[in-house]
C-alpha cells in the first residue's frame, strides 16, 4: 500500500543546499515486488544523489554493500519488518546476521500490540537486545503512530531513549498513516537532543520534508528522492516549485 502524501504548504524559508538534504535522505527499496534490476536501479539513484543512505530489503544487503563499497553511501536494513510481531530471539538472530553481511544500519519494527498493551517495559527490553545485537551500529526504532494513541508514543520514545536507540522513527508506510507534522513535534519534545527522529511514509514532496525538518527530524525515509531534489535544485535556480513530483512513485517507505 501507499499512505497519503503529507499536504504542507509550499516552502518559503530559507534553501538548503542540495547536498544538506539529500544527506538528510534514506533512499527506501522496500517495496516486497522489487526484482534486482529496480533494487539496482535504486542503488544507483542513492549513488548519484549521495543519500545518507539506501534502506534495502534483508535479502538486498550483499548487493548494497557490493554496489555502495567505497561511497559515502550507508547500507541500511530492517528488521521485524513490517509488523513487528517476530520474536525478540528472531529479531536478535535478524540484526546479527545483516550486521555480518555489512548492514550499517538498523531500522527496527516494534511490538507494536505489546506497546498497545501498555508494556512499555517489553518494548525498552526488545529494543535494547536489538541495539546490543547490532554491535554499536545506528538503530532506528520504527513505531508505527498510525496504530498508537499519544500516551502510548510517548511511552513508546522514551523506552527507546532508555534502551539506546539513536533514532525514534514514525511508520513503516504499510500502516493506514504515515509520518504527520503533529508526531514530529511530539517525537522531538519526548526525547532527549541525543535521540533523533526520522519521518517516514508520505514523504514525497520538498516541501513536507523541510517543514518536517522544521519541526524536528532529520533523517526522511523515501522513494521521491530525485524529484525532492530536482525540485529543491530548480527552486534554487528561480524555477517554480514542482507540483506533481510523486505522480509516478511506487510509495515511500
Amino acid at each position: 500500500m501507499s499512505v497519503a502524501s503529507i499536504d504542507v504548504p509550499r516552502w518559503e524559508g530559507p534553501l538548503p543546499s542540495r547536498d544538506e538534504v539529500a544527506k538528510m535522505i534514506d533512499h527506501s527499496l522496500l517495496r516486497p515486488e522489487l526484482s534486482l534490476a529496480e533494487v539496482q536501479d535504486g542503488l544507483a539513484t542513492a549513488l548519484e544523489h549521495r543519500t545518507a543512505s539506501v534502506c534495502v530489503r534483508p535479502a538486498d544487503v550483499p548487493m548494497a554493500v557490493d554496489a555502495l563499497r567505497g561511497s559515502e553511501v550507508a547500507v541500511g536494513t530492517v528488521v521485524g519488518f513490517p509488523h513487528g510481531s517476530s520474536t525478540t530471539r528472531a529479531k536478535i538472530f535478524e540484526a546479527t546476521e545483516l550486521i555480518s553481511l555489512g548492514a550499517e544500519e538498523i531500522d527496527m519494527v516494534i511490538n507494536i500490540g505489546r506497546l498497545r498493551d501498555g508494556d512499555a517495559a517489553f518494548v525498552q527490553d526488545e529494543i535494547a537486545a536489538v541495539v546490543e545485537a547490532a554491535e554499536g551500529r545506528l538503530v532506528k526504532v520504527i513505531f508505527e503512530n498510525a496504530y498508537l494513541d499519544d500516551q502510548q508514543k510517548t511511552a513508546g520514545y522514551r523506552a527507546a531513549e532508555n534502551a539506546g536507540a539513536v533514532f525514534v522513527k514514525t511508520s513503516t508506510g504499510f500502516a493506514p498513516g504515515g509520518a504527520t507534522a503533529a508526531d514530529i513535534a511530539l517525537m522531538r519534545r519526548t526525547v532527549s537532543s541525543g535521540v533523533r527522529v526520522k519521518a517516514a511514509g508520505g514523504v514525497r514532496t520538498l516541501d513536507a520534508l523541510l517543514e518536517l525538518h522544521r519541526l524536528g527530524a532529520t533523517r526522511f525515509g523515501a522513494t521521491a528522492t530525485a524529484a525532492i531534489l530536482d525540485d529543491l535544485e530548480g527552486r534554487r535556480n528561480g524555477k517554480p516549485a514542482a507540483t506533481s513530483a510523486a505522480d509516478s512513485l511506487m510509495g515511500d517507505y
